[in-house]
């Protein structure tokens, strides 16, 4: 059984592959078609109905786009629609979800110093939580604030900060920078598979019938684009947070979450405006570097303790790894070669906080982490990086003893 940890890890890592490669897919022609239709120039040799059109070079070649608002005259035998992207997006971030964090809700998602609840309700709550932030989102988009762009933006980004704070009293640090990645990231998929699609396909159908389209399809369509169009920075920060303890492993996690966003709007802002030719303004790169040097400030702030965390009892789900015969050894070799970074103050030189927020310096700490002990130092030699603290072989062959040892155990 010891070998589905290995087959775990695998799946995870296609998982992670896919997510990244229809994510690249899905933000890039997202990105292209923002600048596209920013940059587009109106001309008055434009065939009629055409609202703009715009010359570009790339790969030896010249292309020559127009938009229409409606459609043009007669419809294009072949038409590409660009959704796959953004549904396989979704679909294996999700996936990610369940191999990383309901697999390993144990682990990842649950901190039972900040919420002491199973795996099946941890698991509950946030499926709920996905699936309501986009009930709630529609809903707002179709009420009367709606009609109000940049007031319903700001609602939005209220509920976005409330439930950044919402997951950090719920799961892991870690568990809730993906979350609100992930809450985020559903809203924008919602967005195109909801709305976005559905609006073009009944324009589509409408012309096919020779009916005239309801300009209202495209407006709305046009406000979730805007939407997704701001949203996409900030997602793309909460999932690389998780590398990154600093940012989601400090007391004001949450703060630092809602200046995440406030910095994806800059930005973006400054490309949106640069790509439809209205200057270039420089202001948004001064508030954004402001912006981040206050969360590289926040994150040093020393965290407010509101009581002590147990830090010594070892959780059911690894008393097996705790109670192993190899487990003393194990501990020893931990506290020999791996302590000077994976402690609470690493006396490593250069690091601040242990690498990924794990801390390796109790009995319950060795063994709520030993299938990464055992995958990251055992059966590969990925730890300590470099082996700068001299790991024999004879030491990860007691690694992989100890945990292959325990799981054993544990079916017998």
């Amino acid at each position: 059984m010891y070998e589905y940890a290995i087959a775990w890890e695998w799946l995870a890592f296609a998982a992670r592959w896919f997510h990244v490669i229809t994510a690249i897919a899905w933000i890039g022609s997202s990105f292209y078609f923002i600048a596209l239709d920013l940059g587009l120039v109106k001309r008055p040799h434009l065939p009629p109905g055409a609202y703009g059109e715009e010359w570009q070079v790339h790969g030896g070649g010249f292309y020559h786009i127009q938009k229409y608002l409606v459609a043009p005259a007669q419809m294009p035998e072949h038409l590409t629609w660009f959704k796959y992207e953004s549904y396989f997006t979704w679909l294996s971030g999700f996936l990610m979800l369940c191999i990383v964090y309901y697999g390993g809700a144990d682990l990842f998602l649950i901190d039972r110093h900040v919420l002491d609840i199973t795996a099946p309700v941890a698991i509950l709550i946030s499926l709920a939580s996905l699936a309501v932030g986009w009930v709630i989102y529609d809903l707002l988009c179709k009420s009367p604030l709606g009609k109000n762009t940049w007031g319903l933006m700001a609602v939005l980004y209220a509920v976005i900060i409330f439930m950044g704070w919402g997951y950090t009293q719920l799961f892991t640090g870690r568990a809730a920078f993906l979350h609100l990645g992930a809450f985020t990231a559903t809203i924008m998929s919602a967005n195109v598979f909801m709305t976005i699609i559905p609006n073009q396909k009944i324009v589509v159908a409408d012309l096919i019938a020779g009916r005239t389209p309801d300009a209202k399809y495209g407006a709305i369509a046009k406000q979730r684009s805007l939407h997704n169009n701001y949203l996409t920075l900030p997602v793309i920060f909460f999932m690389l947070s998780n590398h990154y303890p600093l940012a989601f492993g400090t007391a004001y996690n949450w703060v630092i979450a809602a200046l995440v966003f406030l910095m994806g709007v800059t930005i973006r802002h400054w490309f949106n405006t640069t790509h439809a030719r209205k200057g270039r303004p420089t202001w948004t790169w001064i508030v954004t570097v402001i912006l981040f040097i206050l969360i590289m400030w926040l994150s040093t702030v020393p965290q407010v303790l509101t009581g002590e965390k147990d830090a010594q009892a070892v959780a059911p789900a690894f008393q097996q790894f705790a109670g192993d015969p190899h487990f003393p050894a194990v501990k020893q070799l931990v506290g020999t070669r791996c302590s000077m970074c994976h402690a609470a103050e690493p006396v490593y030189e250069g690091l601040a906080r242990p690498p990924k927020d794990v801390v390796l310096e109790t009995d319950a700490e060795i063994a709520a982490h030993a299938r990464e002990i055992y995958i990251q130092a055992g059966r590969s030699h990925a730890m300590p990086p470099g082996n700068v603290t001299d790991i024999t072989p004879d030491e990860r062959e007691l690694l992989v003893a100890w945990f292959e040892s325990a799981v054993e155990g544990k079916q017998e």
